[in-house]
């Protein structure tokens, strides 16, 4: 009789600690979740930026940058803003108007995303000096961004120009040495 006595309150708090890991397990498990979820959008908007640029619909763009968006490229002395970045678009579609993106992958980590893809067009105007050789080109990049709130706050283009200006006719030579 003891001993059933003992039984009841062991049983309750078992039940009790158990129930409490489990609403501990369950909120972490809705952390990761809503994680995965962020990240997956912010995927989305990578996606849906590249998709925009092809179609040069700019109204999306806008849409889809936030208000102090800011692209870097290793070649540009200072970064580009949504304002640069539509310029340069259209200069770039007006030589190449078939560009296109082919996205060959995309990760997120948290508010990092990371697309690696190829583009590529046809060279139809003079692009940088460079008349029109009618040459299909294409151009390897790495893109990573930081998607804050489902807009890009601030994207790194790493793309292979040299690549693309050998496409074009370009030729890489070493420097002459400066005479004296």
């Amino acid at each position: 009789m003891k001993y059933r006595l003992l039984i009841v309150p062991l049983v309750i708090l078992l039940c009790f600690t158990v129930s409490c890991q489990n609403k501990a397990e369950k909120a972490e498990l809705e952390k990761v979740k809503a994680q995965k979820a962020a990240e997956e959008q912010n995927k989305q908007v990578a996606r849906d930026f590249f998709a925009a640029i092809d179609r040069q619909d700019i109204p999306k763009l806008k849409d889809l940058l936030a208000e102090d968006f800011a692209l870097n490229d290793p070649g540009s002395p200072v970064p580009l803003h949504a304002d640069n970045l539509f310029a340069v678009i259209k200069d770039h579609y007006t030589a190449f108007p078939d560009w296109n993106h082919v996205i060959e992958d995309v990760t997120a980590e948290g508010e990092k995303v990371t697309v690696r893809l190829v583009q590529y067009g046809t060279h139809k105007s003079a692009y940088m000096g460079i008349p029109a050789t009618g040459n299909k080109v294409h151009m390897a990049a790495l893109h990573v961004g930081r998607i804050v709130n489902g807009k890009i706050k601030e994207w790194l283009a790493v793309e292979d120009y040299l690549g693309l200006m050998t496409q074009l006719g370009m030729e890489l030579k070493p420097r002459e040495a400066n005479k004296k």
